[in-house]
């Protein structure tokens, strides 16, 4: 994969946008929309069986899970938006004209606004592109769970 196309893919904090659970051409979005068409009318079915299983009885909220993941259309940090509201890597990499954060003098810095579990894979993540490059860590990570 070219690096212009992995931009595309992996946000400027190393994060993989594809693999967000909000990313409009992401696979969880893709994958929600494929179960609910594979769902279909399933909502009197599980009424009936919640009287002999009763972990159907949570279908309604499931089903309202599955509806939100569906419905996400977040493009992609590169394309104008976050879904974390108080994201300061964004600004920062532009104001920068950087790709990612590692390349920044001031890397690390508290500019982020992360969480403490955030911001260790922040570190994690940029600390391993900066050592193997960002397609060397795109291919180590390409098939690997975001979350």
């Amino acid at each position: 994969m070219e690096y212009q196309e992995i931009l595309n893919i992996i946000a400027p904090c190393g994060l993989n946008c594809y693999k967000c659970f909000a990313n409009s051409e992401g696979a969880m979005r893709k994958t929600s929309i494929e179960l609910q068409n594979l769902l279909g009318s399933f909502d009197i079915y599980a009424e009936r069986f919640s009287s002999f299983l009763p972990i159907f009885k949570e279908y309604p909220s499931f089903k309202k899970l599955l509806s939100y993941l569906s419905e996400e259309n977040c493009p992609g940090c590169r394309k104008g938006s976050c879904l974390y509201p108080d994201c300061g890597v964004r600004d920062c990499y532009i104001d920068k004209k950087i790709d990612f954060c590692f390349q920044c003098d001031e890397f690390p810095c508290e500019k982020t606004n992360f969480d403490s579990h955030l911001k260790r894979r922040w570190l994690q993540i940029n600390n391993r592109i900066k050592k193997i490059g960002i397609k060397a860590h795109y291919q180590e990570t390409k098939d690997l769970p975001r979350y």
